[in-house]
This record gives structure tokens, sequence and C-alpha cells, in this order.
């Protein structure tokens, strides 16, 4: 099943993370779909955005993250299991009760340069190879987040995910930021890349004519196969970037037409996906996860 998708631009700025969480709170209220979020930015905004600050720094220092799971497969050629740093029980949204999560840190970015250092890139690969392999079957939906430049830990996800999402803003720099990655994936075409699934044009001010001339000559290029459906500029989703404690509604934390927008695009993402769309009550099966966590830290599994 192709049911990975990388979200990514060079550029930052571009409202990628808070896209991200709500793409899967969407996917999990709306659309009752299993979504499995991988941090793979070192900022780790949104495993932030997911649970509360003290819980994630917990899942940090118990060395639960998806640093943690890498150090161990890449550097020190040992077996570790991927749903062990897997956290369920994450997310504000009290009926998007399915998005489950691989918490980043910021240790990410010295993982990296150990990479470069020793010439692992290969390894790197094949790890993240058998871990999207092994994950696709367990959930509905694999969203990655992942940090802007072109990283070797980036690279990799794009070339063993399904798909690719590329985030932007109508403007000139974020439209730049697209041609970089564009030459970047034209370059050695013999290694395999994400399909692209379509530039989705984020934060966008409706009333502003620059950036309607801007989306307009995104839409002109054939090879963008931008989404019909933008995300508009809305307070509301600077306020979901913020875990809400106690729990809220979906429709509370995505009020009138940010909650239409992002479920539109939802819709939009399953069908470029081949998946059926179409709002349900009903949850899919809670995935098979032996020994995953919860924002509070390991979960102790009997044999």
């Amino acid at each position: 099943m192709r049911n990975t998708i990388a979200v990514m631009n060079t550029k930052g700025g571009v409202g990628k993370s808070t896209l991200v969480l709500a793409l899967a709170e969407t996917l999990s209220a709306y659309h009752g779909k299993n979504v499995l979020v991988i941090d793979s930015d070192s900022q780790a905004s949104v495993s932030s955005m997911l649970m509360t600050i003290p819980n994630l720094h917990r899942l940090q220092q118990n060395g639960l993250t998806i640093v943690d799971f890498l150090v161990a497969r890449v550097l020190q050629d040992a077996q570790a299991d991927w749903p062990r740093f897997v956290v369920r029980n994450v997310s504000d949204v009290d009926d998007a009760r399915t998005v489950y999560l691989v918490p980043s840190d910021m240790q990410l970015t010295l993982f990296e340069r150990e990479v470069s250092k020793e010439s692992l890139h290969g390894r790197l690969r094949k790890v993240i190879g058998a871990l999207l392999a092994e994950a696709r079957s367990v959930f509905d939906i694999i969203l990655i987040d992942c940090p802007p430049g072109l990283s070797v830990l980036t690279e990799s996800w794009l070339r063993e995910a399904d798909y690719h999402i590329s985030p932007t803003k109508a403007d000139y720099v974020s439209v730049c930021g697209l041609e970089v990655f564009r030459r970047f994936k034209a370059l050695n075409p013999e290694m395999g890349f994400a399909e692209n699934m379509g530039v989705l044009v984020n934060m966008k001010d409706v009333g502003s004519p620059t950036e309607e001339d801007y989306h307009a000559w995104l839409i002109s290029n054939p090879d963008n196969r931008c989404f019909d459906q933008v995300v508009p500029r809305a307070v509301a989703l600077q306020e979901a970037a913020r875990f809400h404690a106690p729990d809220r509604s979906y429709f509370a934390k995505y009020p009138g037409e940010t909650g239409k927008a992002l479920r539109k695009l939802c819709e939009e993402v399953l069908a470029r996906m081949g998946i059926p769309t179409g709002a349900t009550s009903q949850p899919s099966s809670p995935p098979v996860i032996p020994q995953a966590g919860t924002p509070e830290g390991p979960v102790s599994v009997a044999p």
C-alpha cells in the first residue's frame, strides 16, 4: 500500500509543521484514519504541538525519540524496534484519538553530522526504507515532517516515501525554494524518489493581489500539480499550534472556513492516494503496535 507522505520545502517558514498537525487531526477526526506522524525536524515543532512540553522532554530524556532509534540502528548497528518509539494518546482534539507520533529531538542535527562523518548514508537509507516498509502495513497514512533544507536524512525520507507534498507560501522566496527542490529531485534519478502528490499553497492572504499572481503562476505549471484547495492565513491555525489542555473538539480547534478548507484538502489528499473519501464516524481498527508508549513514557507490555 502506498501511504507514506514526506512533507517538505527547502524554504522554511511556510507553515509545514502546522499543516502536518492539521492534516493528521483532520484525517483522524473526520475520516477515521490511523495516522502516524514521524517528526524528522530537529526543532520538534509538530511533537510540541501534539503533547505538552514536559511530556516531550520526558520522552527525550528517556531516549524514546526518532534520534534514539536512528542512533541505535545506524550509528551503533544495534537492534531497535521502531514500535517502541511510537507514542499513542497524542493530540488535544478529543475526537482525533487515532493520531500516533514518533517524536523528535534537537540532537537530530548531531546524528546527521555523524552519518556524514562516517559515510553511513547507505545504511541510513536502508534503515529508513525498512521502517516505512513495516509501518505501511500498520497505519492507514504516515506523514513525515521534514525540516527545511536538504539534509542526508531528508533525502532518505524523500527517496523511500511513496509521495511528497510541497507546502509553499505564494511569495517569491518560497517559490524559489520549490525550484531548488525540483532541481535536487532531478539529480540521480536512478536512486528513486517519492512521487509528487502536489504543491500546496499555504498561509495565503486571500486579499493580496501579489499572492494571487504567484498562486496563478504556480497553477500555470502542470508539473506542480497544485492542489485545488488552498489553506488561508488564519488566526485559528496559529492557535492550533499551541497544545491545549483540556482537550477540545475538532470544530473548536479548526472552526469555520479554516476547518472547511482543511477537510476539503484532506479529501484531495485521499483522492490522490486512491483512497475512498467521505466523512465517517467509524474509525479504522486500532493498529497493533507492541510496546507503544504514551506521552508520559513507555508502556510495559506483557509477553
